[in-house]
């Protein structure tokens, strides 16, 4: 059986023989943002299928294109991921994590992530931008769990500021020039696939979080061990405030997550402009 690391080798090493670009900056695009608006502007752009790619995870859910794009943007070398897995999916955690370390690998030093979320802070209303300060890991487990590779990260990785502050703080300079409202707050996830009960929001409420969703956190922590700079965005596609909460479809929380994509996307590149790596 091949171990971890040596899946890591034969991906990193199939990119490297289709793409000639070193990544600098990778990019998670979530439920509902396919990044069109985004992926438009890349020059020199080369494009993989996750099910061409060795050891890749392949999504099996709608809205999640399975692509790797690489290109510039901005004179930066970018690296985006259209579609991410889930642990609803059926994924370990391990397996969800595993682009992120195949990024560092290929050299990528920033890891911009996305998401849909259901907004719990009664402030927060569909269709607005919610970045990402804190989050508080409800998934079952994590993808740490098992053997460490001392070549990727340290075994207990410090976790005390997950998201940069100094990205979260461009962000929100680049949103204020840009009249994009924007909210600041903790992201939790939960397995899924079901959305919670009034009383589960209550709870996330009571424990601090601001935004659930199903996604991300494996992702950030993989990205945190391999030494990576983080910065996440949550689009709130549904409002979870249990007094007022009604029924809602994934084609309604994609329809508003496609309708806020352009100002999600208008501070990653604007970040991606202004960042120095």
């Amino acid at each position: 059986m091949i171990d971890y690391r040596e899946k890591i080798t034969e991906a990193v090493d199939y990119i490297k023989s289709n793409v000639k670009l070193t990544p600098q900056i990778g990019i998670i695009l979530g439920t509902g943002l396919n990044g069109s608006s985004l992926t438009n502007q890349i020059e020199s752009k080369t494009v993989l299928n996750y099910k061409d790619i060795p050891n890749f995870p392949i999504p099996t859910v709608e809205s999640h294109d399975g692509k790797l794009i690489f290109g510039k943007l901005y004179g930066k070398i970018v690296m985006i991921m259209q579609g991410r897995v889930h642990a609803y999916e059926g994924f370990p955690l391990k397996e969800i994590g595993f682009p992120v370390d195949v990024m560092r690998f290929l050299g990528v030093k920033l890891l911009c992530v996305s998401n849909a979320a259901g907004g719990l802070n009664p402030d927060y209303k569909r269709g607005d931008i919610m970045i990402i300060k804190d989050h508080i890991n409800m998934l079952p487990g994590n993808p740490l769990i098992g053997k460490n590779y001392d070549d990727i990260g340290p075994r207990f990785p410090d976790m005390s500021e997950p998201y940069s502050k100094a990205l979260i703080e461009l962000s929100e300079k680049i949103a204020t020039e840009n009249n994009i409202k924007t909210h600041k707050g903790v992201y939790l996830a939960v397995s899924g696939p079901c959305l919670e009960t009034k009383a589960e929001y209550r709870a996330f409420s009571i424990l601090g979080a601001d935004a659930v969703g199903m996604s991300t956190i494996p992702e950030v922590i993989v990205a945190i061990h391999a030494g990576l700079k983080v910065f996440g965005m949550s689009v709130i596609t549904d409002e979870c405030v249990p007094e007022t909460l009604v029924p809602v479809s994934l084609e309604e929380m994609i329809k508003a997550a496609n309708e806020a994509a352009p100002k999600l996307i208008t501070i990653f590149t604007k970040l991606i402009e202004k960042v120095q790596l």
